[in-house]
């Protein structure tokens, strides 16, 4: 399928809809094209509404420079009452297409995410967790009138109180080094080359890291599951989504921002099966887990590693965890401990990547990614 392909208009809401448009934008209303997709089709909700900034004007750093923020129109919103109308009208048509066992994920901002959580709440949803994504690298506030806005909350939420939903929590767990996942994430925010251009300008203001994404459908989706974004903006959630091996179905009413996204989803590398499989348990906690290297992209789910001799070698997995050539399968702690027979294994300086044609630990990687996101 092209590019082009990937894209469709809205067609007019059906009496009894029934057709699922799998991995493919729908450019529209999102309440409109919501209403136009079948009862409980999807399994999985990720919503990045508009914020309603309510920023007042524009911002500047203290050198001149003109800050991009969010001043669109699909954020305005005339009052808090008419953005809670928005809020509910979208939600309760998410509700009903969420599967009885799928969940939703919110992000937003202190401007909105207190009211969405409310109106979620409201039309059934059950809060499972509400999750703090804390910005490695946060934008100053450059008038000095606040604290730095250094986070965003994430709300995660079953269709209601009794409702049973998928948690991959042994995956999380292997992600984080074998400790259990907490509830407060730290990424960077979008950038490099990440991050869409169009003439130097940034495509989209709120672009979402792909890593955010990546632990967010690895937590409580399966591969062949339906990913819903209804805010699909340049298409994060579907390059994840394929890149793991899930379907799609992103709604965005701007254009160009269907463009933007169907072209890099359509650049997007699906992860190999071997790599998909994603362990179904078990300690050491440095500062970064192994997991965080692959979400970012520092190693790729499928890359080969070997001890410095070469004696052993296994595969990198999209949970972080290893899969080894006579299939063993384990963390980079464990894994190496049960190929040396030993009763422990520092799985850092153990395992070595090729860093072009030279054989280094993954110590380095770590220590690289610390470099690139320490403020």
């Amino acid at each position: 399928m092209g590019v082009i392909d990937k894209v469709r208009r809205a067609a007019p809401v059906a009496a009894e809809p029934t057709v699922l448009p799998l991995d493919s934008i729908v450019m529209g209303d999102c309440i409109a094209v919501l209403k136009s997709l079948p009862a409980k089709s999807v399994d999985c909700i990720f919503a990045d509404p508009p914020y309603n900034l309510q920023l007042g004007g524009e911002l500047f750093r203290p050198d001149g420079s003109h800050v991009d923020a969010v001043t669109d129109d699909w954020d305005k919103f005339e009052s808090l009452k008419h953005y809670d109308a928005f809020t509910r009208a979208w939600a309760a048509e998410a509700h009903r297409v969420l599967k009885d066992d799928g969940t939703i994920w919110v992000i937003g901002s202190y401007h909105n995410i207190f009211r969405v959580g409310v109106g979620l709440q409201d039309l059934g949803f059950w809060i499972l967790n509400d999750i703090i994504w804390r910005k490695a690298n946060p934008m100053p506030n450059f008038r000095g009138t606040r604290f730095t806005n250094a986070h965003e909350t994430l709300i995660w939420a079953s269709k209601g109180e009794k409702a049973k939903y998928t948690f991959n929590y042994r995956s999380m767990k292997t992600l984080n080094d074998e400790l259990q996942m907490r509830s407060d994430w730290e990424f960077p925010i979008c950038g490099g080359p990440e991050r869409l251009k169009a003439g130097g300008v940034k495509v989209h203001p709120t672009q979402k890291p792909e890593a955010l994404l990546y632990r967010v459908l690895l937590a409580c989706t399966k591969p062949g599951d339906v990913v819903l974004d209804p805010f699909f903006g340049t298409g994060t959630t579907g390059a994840v989504a394929k890149r793991l091996g899930r379907h799609w179905v992103g709604i965005e009413r701007e254009a160009e921002y269907c463009a933007a996204a169907a072209a890099r989803i359509e650049a997007a590398l699906p992860l190999d099966e071997s790599a998909l499989a994603t362990m179904q348990s078990p300690r050491s906690a440095p500062k970064v887990a192994f997991g965080t290297l692959v979400e970012t992209g520092y190693l790729t789910p499928g890359a080969v590693l070997t001890d410095a001799k070469r004696r052993w070698s296994a595969t990198v997995r999209a949970d972080g965890s290893l899969l080894s050539a006579c299939g063993s399968v384990g963390s980079i702690h464990k894994l190496g401990a049960t190929l040396q027979a030993a009763p422990a294994c520092n799985g850092w300086v153990f395992w070595h990547h090729d860093d072009g044609g030279k054989m280094k630990p993954i110590d380095t990687l770590r220590q690289t990614y610390l470099l690139a996101t320490q403020p």
